[in-house]
């Protein structure tokens, strides 16, 4: 069982954004939930006792784990995640449209 890569939203008929635009919008909707998802999952490391670990701890794997915290949660969006890039997307497409529209005159 392979894990399933999310794509992008159909793009809303009538959207003014370039697709490259949309696509960006996309990008940035699944680097905020794997964010989130890092976010999360941080204090589940900061309370593992890492002394008796594999690598023994220290300086070293303090400093790596937070890396590998964000690694995890790119994973696991990558993976499905929690299904908030979908909403967040949503969002910041209506407000980057409603950015772009033509303003109207003042009365």
């Amino acid at each position: 069982m392979g894990a399933r890569i999310l794509t992008a939203p159909a793009i809303p008929a009538g959207t003014a954004l370039p697709p490259a635009e949309v696509a960006k919008i996309w990008k940035s909707a699944q680097d905020f939930e794997a964010m989130a998802l890092g976010q999360m999952l941080q204090p589940m490391f900061a309370t593992t006792d890492t002394a008796h670990s594999l690598f023994g701890g220290g300086a070293g794997e303090e400093s790596w784990t937070p890396m590998l915290v964000n690694e995890i949660g790119k994973k696991i969006e990558t993976a499905g995640g929690l299904g908030l890039a979908q909403p967040v997307f949503a969002e910041m497409l209506r407000t980057q449209e409603a950015r772009h529209a033509p303003q109207e005159p003042p009365p």
